[in-house]
């Protein structure tokens, strides 16, 4: 696959995309009563991701874009062996947290089993279902393939009464474990091959975390899914492409069972995001590898690990509306995520300074017991956000990479003799260079300040092209910060089937700061709590591990945005400021 970096999207201004184009045609010929009713089906087998975001705000958005529209929320809890109540929990908070609320509309599919069991024996009396005896492989090798027909189970003619004697059997708990199944009867020469016979139950003995040991079988997702829609009224069943193949037995159950609400299923491409994988299946490989910290490490593409990175669910629901909906798989560049966040914290992120990699600053001419009180703007973007006081003393803490002894070509910053503004603050000159006697590292410099520059303006005009920013030694704040960067290496890590998506992990995806300093004012804000750090991105307070003892900074994304240059169409190189 290839990156598209012009993804197709809805623009208020533009036709709708195509279904809700299908929403608006089924509501002019009056179809389900004038009713819009959707939902959101996630399994309780893992955490939600971005791509997840895309679906519920896509399912939630419908359901508020019509008068009277709903939507629910429900688990197809169908597999305990995966499950937990854990997953569940975490899914609810991540909905919530995305700004979507389903009400009192919140649904598992183990409340219809005892339901979903009478539909079953429906089929089994119409001669549309039957036990078979064949083990998993068998019954794989029977299907057939894409260019050669099934062939039929042994099993397949069963007498109706036989086959609900077996199936009465298989709840009782009489046979082991993938003994048998229960299969629809349908076409074992059909093209398509998810009409060749499924699978509709199986015996699996595990303690379920709502029903508990009251069934050891269980449901398939085919047979569930279309029949929890239809006992909850569901209109428009929206999934992603994979199901495209499955609508047709979507369709073959509501009619073989003659419900009285018959959805209609409708795909869409699911999303795909550069630099990440998508597939619940592989990030729990991840979290089980301890190659990440847990579901919610900030480099997951989860909501809990974007959450714990900083993002905002305003970005995360811009960057779904941008992206859209469409049939056609592509990949969207992960740039254009982090131009949300950045467009959404550049609005509302207060600015502080904070010194990443620090270097002591002696002003040899600011007297000893001195302190200042400078002024600084909260956020330029919202005069609103009001200003706060920086301290300033004779000793202070800038940036390793502001300074160089031997600067190159175009470096604005400070070296032995120049002269820089400390932002909010003043002018000053290096006049002295200490090193390491054994490693020959810089480890503090001496300078002079000029005191007609306070507020950082030379009275004379004088200018200077350089500014850093600071912090006071004696009252800044030590902090551990945590500087992330894309998972993975390439930008799509699971597009060579011949190689494990692991080996293209970044090594550098995580750098880890322990000596920073922060200004005092940032060492007891709430976790979740954003930032703009003069210069260096946007960063939060860990939510997991940040104490007023011991703050801790995830950075969310830095200041440069590469998808802006992307649309601009820049390519020029910018000199150190």
């Amino acid at each position: 696959m290839t990156i598209n970096f012009s993804p197709e999207h809805t623009d208020p201004s533009a036709s709708l995309d195509f279904i809700r184009n299908i929403i608006a045609e089924d509501l002019k010929a009056n179809k389900n009563d004038g009713r819009v009713h959707t939902r959101f089906p996630p399994e309780p087998n893992g955490y939600l991701h971005i791509g997840h975001a895309k679906s519920i705000c896509l399912n939630f958005g419908i359901a508020a874009e019509h008068k009277g529209g709903l939507c629910n929320l429900r688990f197809d809890d169908t597999n305990p062996s995966k499950e937990d109540i854990k997953y569940v929990e975490s899914i609810m908070k991540d909905v919530r947290w995305l700004g979507f609320d389903w009400g009192d509309r919140l649904f598992y599919a183990s409340d219809y089993f005892d339901r979903l069991y009478q539909y079953a024996v429906q089929l089994i009396k119409k001669g549309k279902a039957y036990v078979c005896d064949l083990s998993p492989d068998e019954i794989r090798e029977y299907r057939g393939t894409l260019t050669e027909p099934g062939r039929e189970s042994p099993y397949r003619n069963r007498s109706a009464e036989e086959n609900l004697d077996l199936f009465e059997c298989m709840r009782s708990g009489e046979f082991e474990d993938g003994s048998r199944v229960l299969r629809a009867k349908i076409d074992m020469a059909s093209p398509n091959l998810n009409m060749r016979d499924p699978v509709m139950y199986r015996i699996l003995r595990a303690e379920h975390h709502r029903t508990g040991n009251k069934w050891c079988i269980y449901p398939m997702y085919d047979f569930t899914h279309c029949l929890s829609d239809s006992i909850e009224g569901i209109t428009h069943s929206i999934c992603t492409m994979e199901f495209e193949n499955n609508r047709p037995l979507y369709d073959w159950f509501l009619d073989q069972l003659e419900v009285d609400c018959h959805p209609r299923q409708i795909e869409f491409a699911r999303l795909n995001l550069s630099h990440t994988i998508l597939s619940k299946r592989k990030l729990l490989a991840l979290v089980e590898g301890k190659l990440v910290s847990g579901w919610d490490d900030p480099r997951m593409p989860t909501i809990a690990g974007l959450r714990r990175r900083g993002y905002t669910p305003e970005s995360i629901r811009n960057f779904c509306d941008r992206i859209g909906v469409a049939k056609r798989e592509s990949v969207v560049d992960i740039a254009l995520l982090e131009h949300y966040i950045r467009e959404d914290l550049n609005r509302r992120a207060p600015r502080v300074m904070a010194v990443l990699r620090p270097l002591k600053v002696i002003i040899d001419n600011y007297p000893e017991e001195k302190v200042e009180e400078m002024d600084a703007e909260n956020n330029p973007e919202d005069p609103g956000m009001g200003s706060r006081k920086v301290l300033f003393s004779k000793t202070l803490y800038i940036e390793q990479h502001d300074f160089r002894e031997n600067p190159p070509k175009k470096f604005f910053r400070l070296s032995p003799g120049s002269e820089i503004r400390l932002k909010h603050a003043y002018y000053i000159k290096c006049t002295k260079v200490i090193k390491d006697e054994h490693t020959g590292e810089v480890i503090q410099l001496h300078c002079t300040y000029d005191p007609e520059t306070r507020g950082g303006w030379s009275k004379d005009g004088r200018i200077v092209k350089g500014t850093s920013h600071w912090v006071s030694a004696a009252h800044s704040v030590k902090a551990e910060v945590r500087l992330y960067d894309h998972l993975f290496l390439r930008a799509n890590p699971d597009d060579e089937k011949d190689r494990d998506f692991r080996t293209f992990l970044n090594p550098n995806s995580l750098e880890t700061l322990t000596s920073c300093r922060v200004e005092p004012c940032l060492a007891e804000t709430a976790p979740g709590s954003f930032y703009q750090f003069l210069r260096q991105g946007y960063f939060c307070v860990d939510s997991v591990d940040s104490s007023p003892e011991k703050p801790v900074f995830n950075r969310t994304v830095s200041l440069r945005d590469s998808w802006a240059k992307i649309e601009k169409s820049r390519g020029t190189e910018a000199p150190y400021f």
